[in-house]
């Protein structure tokens, strides 16, 4: 078992390549966070460790309470750790002013709730095109940033869907939709807790298919906070939260085995 000191990521960091290699896409160093209560101080997280770079999947499980949200929402940069530094891109963007650290968010995470927390008096495409007004609207790579909504509205099976509201979709559909949403503005990290947690087993099956697919297409880190152990098995690795720390999750045994 990895100590849950220190949980890097799958790369060879003995390498000569390894000094010329672009910062971790996620860093957590010895992160904690402990809350203030009427019954005294309680710890979330007790000195955390986690990297991850450009690429890599990784799925977070453990009990109902252990902190997993609470990760998640300190990578969002939604909370700020009590100790321990987080950097992101090789950024410590909790130390940004209010401002630049909404814009930070915007441009480079990516966020995937249980809920879709779409907005219901908007279109799927001007749902899905909030984040990139939020950043200032502009595309990368000689595509607009509408016609890559379009594209990835047609990629998950939306394309005849764009001007419906939430109300006239499936749960199924809006969950792909706030996953295009999420994915917009290219993010470099890409956070989802529980996407799948509201769905039934078929449509939580194929939202999960078309999350690994669209990120398996980009360069993003993705985590994926969730108790689904079959949602678990699919990203290739795991780590499991446990009274405010992390360790490397063993292996499952085959079926059958």
């Amino acid at each position: 078992m990895t100590s849950p000191d220190r949980l890097a990521p799958h790369r060879d960091r003995g390498s000569s390549e390894a000094g010329k290699r672009s910062p971790d896409a996620l860093h957590f160093d010895s992160v904690t966070k402990s809350y203030d209560t009427q019954a005294g101080v309680v710890e979330v997280l007790r000195g955390v460790s986690l990297a991850l770079v450009a690429g890599e999947a990784l799925a977070i499980t453990g009990p109902s309470g252990s902190g997993k949200s609470t990760l998640l929402h300190l990578a969002a940069t939604l909370e700020t750790p009590t100790s321990g530094s987080i950097r992101i891109g090789g950024e410590v963007a909790h130390e940004l002013a209010e401002r630049e650290l909404a814009a930070f968010r915007s441009r480079r995470i990516g966020l995937v709730f249980q809920d879709h927390y779409l907005l219901p008096q908007y279109t799927m495409l001007q749902n899905v095109l909030l984040p990139a007004v939020a950043a200032g609207g502009r595309g990368e790579g000689g595509e607009g940033v509408e016609e890559r909504a379009r594209r990835l509205l047609r990629a998950v099976g939306l394309g005849a869907r764009v001007d419906h509201r939430p109300a006239q979709l499936s749960g199924g559909e809006r969950q792909r939709a706030a996953i295009v949403r999420a994915l917009i503005n290219r993010p470099s990290l890409l956070l989802c807790d529980e996407p799948t947690g509201n769905l039934d087993a078929e449509t939580a099956a194929s939202v999960a298919d078309l999350l690994l697919d669209l990120h398996a297409e980009g360069d993003s880190a993705l985590i994926v906070v969730t108790h689904s152990l079959e949602l678990a098995d699919r990203l290739p690795r795991r780590v499991e939260l446990r009274a405010g720390l992390l360790t490397e999750a063993p292996p499952r045994p085959a079926a059958g085995g």
